[in-house]
């Protein structure tokens, strides 16, 4: 196959020995089958910020860090080196999630590394040695449709024991291999503790996988491990042994009105505050 323009400084490096076919184009990458010496690995190659189909960007870089207080008004003004900031940020994110739930366990394609802005990692095969399949992909029975909603519960829960939540969960974003799911696709990865949207993110992981199991288990349709999940987090009381039971209850009580317009007015005051430093750190530029 023609060599992609990504993967030739890799070739030309010595990097990677030989470009095998592509696996698969997605809304902000591509995936090649690539050779290091004996290894069959994975290479991902992220697509330019233009051509990317992935709209939903602002929400998940809520809580990201510019390093400098340049970079931070580039990406303030939208300026084009604050676009390729983003594009920086958007693009370490799964690396640095990968590296990070690897080493908490959770079951992810191992990092290989980065190099020119691409990133090599594990392939992930089933029991023939073939690409393994999406979730979406394999008929289950309700047995092994509880089985599996079980384990990735818990991988979610020692993600966000991690600091992490996936963002984009969803039977395409699982691979099952010999030996069970595999979470993959994570340039979208939130902090926990860094993101207003985190436990809507979180709720939309988790319910997504309640949509998919629950085909085959209905019961699951009527669980709520979302809620008793992010209670236990936000308590300080989530460990990766933590024992769910999918029903959660809502406290019902009054709302407090001159609580909830206080809080609008504070923030509005913070805002307002923000935007004035921004005026004035770009007045000094």
């Amino acid at each position: 196959m023609k060599t992609p323009r990504g993967l030739q400084p890799l070739l030309d490096d010595g990097v990677i020995d030989e470009v095998l076919h592509r696996l698969q184009s997605g809304k902000e990458a591509e995936i090649f089958v690539i050779r290091r010496g004996d290894t069959v690995c994975c290479a991902k190659v992220y697509k330019d910020v233009d051509h990317r189909g992935f709209h939903r960007l602002a929400e998940y870089q809520e809580g990201r860090r510019a390093r400098g207080s340049r970079d931070a008004r580039a990406m303030n003004r939208r300026s084009k080196r604050g676009s390729k900031v983003q594009e920086s940020q958007w693009k370490n994110a799964e690396v640095s999630a990968l590296y990070r739930l690897a080493e908490a366990g959770v079951r992810v394609p191992e990092p290989m590394g980065v190099f020119d802005g691409v990133l090599l990692m594990e392939r992930i095969v089933d029991a023939e040695g073939d690409t393994a399949p999406q979730l979406g992909q394999v008929a289950m029975t309700a047995e092994q449709a509880r089985e599996w909603h079980a384990f990735l519960i818990g991988e979610i829960v020692r993600m966000l024991c991690a600091g992490v939540i996936h963002g984009d969960l969803s039977e395409y974003n699982v691979l099952v291999d010999a030996n069970g799911p595999v979470i993959i696709d994570l340039p979208q990865a939130v902090d926990a503790a860094g993101n207003n949207n985190a436990f809507r993110m979180l709720a939309r992981d988790v319910n997504n996988l309640r949509s998919t199991f629950g085909r085959f288990a209905p019961e699951l349709l009527a669980s709520e491990y979302a809620r008793e999940i992010w209670a236990l987090y936000e308590a300080g009381e989530l460990t990766p042994e933590a024992v769910l039971t999918g029903r959660f209850t809502v406290e019902e009580h009054d709302a407090d009105v001159d609580a909830v317009l206080d809080q609008i007015e504070e923030a509005r005051r913070e805002a307002e505050a923000r935007q004035r430093g921004r005026e004035e750190a770009e007045g000094e530029d």
